[in-house]
């Protein structure tokens, strides 16, 4: 567990959980979902102390849970958000094990797809007071105390540089990082993208071999979760964004602080609906190129049926006159001539050259172009 103590130009790494919050600033703890359960009493300690109330303990519940769902809900002190951000490759791998798939040389397999995995990241905002629950190893939350860690000096009084932009309340920060979880999405619809591109340039190559629709399937299914966790997404940051704008503004807020606070939390739903989006023409994309390979397959299977029947055309007449001098007659014209057979050979050759020419001119024999 960590506790970082932000002032407006300071901050501080806490051993313990401090009686008071620091003049214009606020308190953050950061802590792992596995060690929750042993350190929820002083969780609850410092949100009845530094925040005023109380965690409920169905809250309590909802930041245990891995498997929550993007959501928001309230109280009159304090705000719980859930979100659900892009599980880093570490954690992907610890998912799949040594069955991990692979991407393969061209993308075939559609292996991106089947790698994409979410975690629950749980923050409770109090004024002055945030409690964030992270899975372990949080990109998230590590970011952010690495960057201040490089940024800080140990102790009280010592300012920051100018460049230094701490956050101004508990909101602002988790708005910063829920800015970063969502970025992560907006750099995984690139690769989904290209990966796509690349299966359908394949599927609808004229000589492909390539029909894997297992994999189809589950860039489908995954695309589907993902649209699932972006409307999650947007409807909880949504709510939160409703909250903070009938928030009024006291002696302890800065008009321009919120203002800013709603621009972030505006950006956020922004990328979140630029996500969306994008799912959303993936999705498309798959269907029609689905379509347009059965679409493919069905001309192609026209084109063999049109030029089986016009060679069949063409071996009729064939057939015909073989037919007629093979009858068991007596009298048979040129059967008895010493020529019949010369003269029966060029006119099938004839008949046959003019069929195929006929044919070719009327594109009966063309192969359709793919």
């Amino acid at each position: 567990m960590q506790i970082v103590e932000f002032s407006p130009s300071t901050l501080r790494f806490a051993d313990a959980v401090p009686t008071t919050v620091p003049e214009g600033g606020f308190v953050w703890i950061y802590l792992e979902r596995e060690e929750l359960a042993t350190a929820l009493p002083v969780v609850q300690a410092a949100a009845l102390q530094l925040g005023g109330s109380p965690i409920l303990d169905l809250h309590c519940q909802d930041l245990a849970n891995p498997t929550h769902p993007s959501h928001y809900d309230f109280t009159s002190v304090y705000d719980r958000i859930v979100f659900r951000r892009l599980a880093t490759p570490t954690e992907v791998d610890a998912d799949l094990g040594p069955a991990a798939p692979d991407a393969g040389p061209q993308g075939h397999s559609l292996a991106a797809f089947a790698r994409v995995r979410s975690r629950a990241v749980a923050f409770v905002v109090f004024d002055r007071l945030l409690v964030s629950v992270h899975p372990s190893g949080c990109f998230a939350a590590r970011s952010f105390i690495e960057r201040y860690l490089g940024d800080a000096v140990q102790g009280e009084g010592i300012p920051f540089t100018p460049r230094s932009r701490l956050p101004g309340s508990p909101s602002d920060l988790v708005l910063r990082m829920l800015n970063g979880m969502v970025d992560s999405y907006l750099d995984l619809r690139r690769q989904l993208g290209a990966e796509l591109d690349t299966w359908q340039i394949e599927l609808l190559r004229p000589r492909s071999r390539i029909a894997n629709w297992a994999a189809l399937l589950t860039a489908r299914n995954t695309l589907h979760m993902l649209q699932d966790l972006c409307e999650e997404q947007h409807d909880a940051i949504q709510e939160w964004l409703d909250t903070l704008r009938e928030q009024t503004t006291d002696a302890t807020t800065a008009l321009s602080e919120r203002e800013g606070m709603l621009a972030r939390a505006r950006d956020v739903v922004e990328h979140i609906q630029r996500v969306l989006n994008h799912v959303r023409r993936l999705e498309q994309s798959a269907e029609t190129a689905v379509q347009m390979h059965f679409s493919l397959q069905s001309n192609r299977t026209n084109d063999i049926m049109r030029t089986l029947t016009a060679l069949t055309a063409v071996f009729l007449p064939l057939n015909l006159i073989a037919g007629i001098f093979g009858m068991n007659f007596e009298f048979i014209p040129l059967v008895h001539r010493s020529g019949g057979f010369w003269w029966a050979m060029g006119s099938m050759l004839l008949i046959a050259a003019s069929l195929v020419l006929l044919f070719w001119r009327k594109r009966y024999l063309a192969r359709t172009a793919h």
